[in-house]
């Protein structure tokens, strides 16, 4: 049977637009629907323009930093709707770029909400097409609990056009947007609190990541509460909100901003006219090819609940687009040793098995660690300190994780990512001449085990 498209993709978020780009490029007929913004999550509403907002936020330490220098500055003043302008407008720029890449590939752009209709089957804006494949990428969408006054919170999606830096802030989760956008809220002058139901932050982290963390974070200032989650939101006669907890506490604040999970993007996608099947906590079930229950149906990206991170949904989108189109060219992505980045104040880069992880997982461990405060604040009276962290397998000295803490964490952390991926050794590791005077040369000087 022909087809009007080899590959029609719905969602241009990272995957969608890479295996999109890359099909077309293998000589597929290729097609895109996208009913919101080009480039998804991680342009729009997630890690760039978040990561603007951290180097704004993080514009304050510099200042503070600054008379150890022997800088003199005016007291500074900073302008929320010059910087969210100013974000707009380079988001702007990158969905244009999106376009290019797409219409310059070959690719058909379709905007609009695309509705499964079939097997092979897809309408959009009342127009059906014809797919041999059809590839779901439509990524994650965030949650509020179902409680009273659930209406009057905000998420990452509103966050990031917010009119007004709000004066008082309750963040709400404890995984890695609730400690990022802490901290650009705190960082940009509002006067924050995390609460987070749990015992500590950053559930699935190395211990010692999440104790220094919450340390740096309580000598910035940050309100920290634990063990504590909101029952209810009801609004005040001026306007501010009023969170009650369910231990009977009342926190006031001008905004309620929740980041406590995300769910798939599936709504009226029209999996009920196909054999997609879900799995326990509502993801498309997918075998280790993204292929669905419905043999022409494949699924990548956040919407799949694996690693929720764009490059793992970028390395999906490829690995899709060569074994439909390039087999020769397929090799599967591998999920070991992901270095990941967490922007928070200071920031975390992490690579490879946690502590817990490598004796969960059997390994006989020497833990090498080391506290020590950056050059950079020695002409300073800021006392924050770096933390760096390699779990090392005791028995053949292979680098099992590697754990930072501190300015350039995730700068720092890629190039041991491919330290990882290669194999290395703590031999290797010592071996290495270090760059002097750096902080990320304490990765090849730790000589003696802490434990």
């Amino acid at each position: 049977m022909a087809y009007d498209f080899d590959l029609f993709v719905i969602g241009a978020g990272s995957g969608g637009v890479r295996a999109a780009r890359f099909a077309a490029g293998f000589g597929a007929k290729v097609a895109v629907a996208e009913s919101r913004y080009l480039g998804g999550t991680c342009v729009n509403v997630g890690c760039v323009p978040k990561k603007l907002l951290v180097y704004g936020a993080h514009v304050a330490d510099e200042l503070e930093q600054a008379a150890g220098f022997g800088w003199t500055l005016e007291e500074g003043h900073f302008d929320w709707g010059t910087l969210i302008a100013n974000k707009n407008r380079e988001i702007e720029r990158l969905n244009g770029i999106y376009r290019n890449l797409l219409v310059n590939s070959g690719v058909t752009l379709l905007q609009g909400h695309a509705r499964i209709t079939g097997a092979h089957e897809v309408e959009v804006e009342g127009q059906r097409y014809s797919a041999g494949h059809i590839l779901i990428a439509t990524g994650g969408w965030p949650q509020v609990p179902d409680i009273p006054g659930k209406e009057l919170a905000i998420t990452s999606n509103e966050a990031f056009y917010l009119k007004e830096l709000p004066r008082r802030v309750l963040v709400v989760g404890g995984g890695y947007i609730a400690v990022e956008f802490a901290g650009i809220f705190q960082g940009l002058g509002a006067d924050t609190t995390l609460l987070y139901r749990g015992d500590l932050f950053l559930r699935g982290f190395d211990g010692s990541v999440r104790t220094h963390l919450k340390e740096e974070l309580q000598k910035r200032g940050l309100d920290l509460q634990f063990n504590a989650d909101i029952q209810r939101i009801d609004q005040q006669a001026d306007g501010s909100l009023k969170a009650t907890l369910k231990d009977g506490r009342e926190l006031f604040a001008d905004c309620v901003f929740y980041a406590t999970g995300r769910r798939p993007m599936l709504d009226n996608l029209g999996l009920e006219n196909t054999g997609v099947e879900l799995d326990d906590r509502g993801f498309i079930r997918v075998d280790d090819q993204y292929q669905t229950t419905e043999p022409s149906i494949i699924a990548i990206g956040d919407v799949i609940g694996r690693v929720q991170l764009t490059p793992v949904a970028l390395a999906e989108g490829m690995a899709v687009a060569r074994r439909l189109f390039k087999p020769e060219q397929y090799r599967p992505v591998d999920y070991q040793n992901i270095p990941t980045a967490v922007f928070s104040q200071p920031p975390i880069g992490t690579v490879g098995l946690t502590e817990e992880q490598a004796l969960e997982a059997g390994h006989k461990v020497q833990i090498f660690e080391s506290r020590f405060r950056a050059m950079k604040l020695t002409l300073t009276d800021i006392q924050e300190k770096t933390l760096m962290k390699l779990v090392v397998d005791a028995e053949t000295d292979k680098v099992l994780g590697c754990h930072m803490v501190g300015p350039d964490a995730g700068e720092i952390i890629q190039g041991l990512g491919v330290a990882l991926k290669a194999g290395a050794t703590k031999q290797q590791f010592d071996e290495t001449i270090g760059v002097h005077p750096t902080a990320a040369e304490e990765f090849v000087t730790m000589r003696t085990a802490t434990r």
